[in-house]
């Protein structure tokens, strides 16, 4: 008798775990790295490497939306094709496919086919996360860089840093020690403007210029609530280097995962306020 109770309750646990993963297939995330303005080299590195960390993870599936200028950047026939495109992937009716939308190094004025849809499909529960420049994105459409929680303004030569970890409990920050070099790499530090830290959660950032070395507060990484979704920024990437770093990869997977509701993390109440 207690050997078929203990079957029973073994088969019942089998079920059960199967039932569960079943119930949890992979998100689906939309990685955007078209850009109309400035396009960083490493932009097909980072494309590999948020496919790979999706599927080692388990956590998402990638689909892209990407158009990379095969000649002149300034053609009306390549501007064409990535209206065209962000037409397809970005409708409001192609949002509802998507779990969590990527902008990896996007730049410029992103002809996106409903910019207030957009918004409001991250607010309605959409996770979105920012990475490099795409805080150098949609600077003349006011609610993007609200919703993001910054802006770029500018940046000088690349260099090493000393980035403090304002959260260790963080998904994206656990890897890290308290303090974070890059391993002494050199990498493009930018300069925000229009950023408000009362309405995010800080999750690294420098305690001086990144270039003039003075003291001061220049935010690196934040994620923050937006309604009933959320959102996670990183200002780095610039350089592949960076991008094969264990260390970063496990940074970003770890917003990802957070941005898409896998895995938790304490943050302040202020950054679902103020929106």
């Amino acid at each position: 008798m207690k050997r078929f109770l203990l079957i029973t309750c073994l088969a019942a646990m089998a079920c059960a775990c199967v039932i569960d993963a079943m119930a949890a297939p992979p998100k689906r995330i939309l990685v955007v790295t078209t850009t109309l303005g400035y396009r960083h080299s490493s932009i097909e590195t980072a494309e590999r490497v948020l496919a790979s960390l999706g599927q080692s993870s388990g956590a998402y599936e990638v689909e892209l939306a990407a158009v990379a200028p095969a000649g002149d950047a300034e053609s009306d026939a390549y501007k064409e094709q990535v209206r065209a495109m962000l037409e397809r992937k970005l409708n409001p009716t192609a949002l509802k496919r998507y779990d969590g939308i990527v902008f990896a190094s996007t730049t410029g004025e992103l002809p996106l086919p409903d910019k207030d849809a957009f918004i409001q499909w991250i607010r309605d529960g959409g996770a979105f996360i920012g990475i490099h420049s795409a805080s150098d994105t949609l600077h003349a459409y006011r609610p993007y860089a609200d919703m993001l929680g910054g802006e770029f303004d500018y940046h000088r030569e690349q260099v090493s840093i000393e980035a403090l970890n304002r959260d260790a409990s963080h998904p994206a920050n656990r890897q890290l020690g308290a303090t974070w070099n890059l391993g002494g790499k050199l990498e493009e530090i930018y300069v925000l403007k229009n950023y408000q830290p009362a309405r995010v959660h800080e999750l690294l950032v420098l305690d001086r210029h990144p270039n003039t070395r003075e003291p001061g507060h220049f935010p690196i990484s934040w994620c923050r609530d937006f309604g009933k979704g959320r959102v996670f920024y990183t200002a780095l990437g610039h350089n592949e280097h960076v991008w094969l770093m264990p260390a970063f990869q496990s940074h970003v997977l770890g917003g990802i995962e957070w941005a898409l509701g896998l895995k938790g993390g304490d943050v302040d109440q202020r950054s679902a306020q103020n929106q």
